[in-house]
């Protein structure tokens, strides 16, 4: 007889489902920010969709899918003046940010647009609602810079995103 496996802990299951939501209302922080940028002609930079593919319909507008393919970096776009930007989007709850966040395939895009010229960058968000602008290089080449493959909010504090009165993060400021 095949073992289930155990039920996820409550205590884990509510400290998830908070950190996908912190996730998430960062996301629409940096979208609402994008926009900022997009109405006053300065930038436009726009959400990179998921690819998928729907395996089978349900009621209304749900489904079940499949990922087709790797992560793409999270925003592209453009700026005034024809410079393409990149930026791969990341949050987290605890008190640093892994490199390994950011999928090998994720890297493998940024260092190949970096190669042609676009400005790439990897957004951190903490949970203190600090943000945080890392140049990709920086970013890849973590070790050499930090000594490690993690950084805090203190090693970052120079990669400080300043926000606006209405929570914007001018991020091309």
């Amino acid at each position: 007889m095949n073992k289930l496996p155990p039920l996820p802990k409550p205590e884990n299951q509510k400290k998830g489902k908070q950190n996908r939501e912190e996730g998430r209302a960062f996301e629409e922080r940096l979208d609402a920010s994008f926009a900022y940028y997009a109405s006053r002609g300065y930038a436009l930079i726009d959400k990179t969709p998921e690819p998928f593919k729907i395996i089978k319909r349900l009621e209304n507008t749900r489904f079940i899918c499949c990922f087709v393919k790797r992560a793409q970096p999270d925003y592209k776009g453009t700026i005034k003046g024809g410079r393409s930007v990149i930026f791969e989007a990341k949050y987290t709850s605890t008190d640093r940010i892994a490199q390994d966040r950011v999928s090998n395939a994720q890297s493998t895009y940024l260092n190949q647009a970096e190669a042609l010229g676009a400005r790439c960058f990897v957004i951190v968000g903490f949970r203190s609602g600090k943000a945080y602008k890392v140049p990709w290089h920086i970013w890849r080449d973590m070790k050499e810079h930090f000594g490690h493959k993690y950084l805090t909010e203190k090693e970052l504090a120079i990669y400080e995103i300043a926000g606006s009165w209405n929570s914007l993060l001018l991020v091309l400021d």
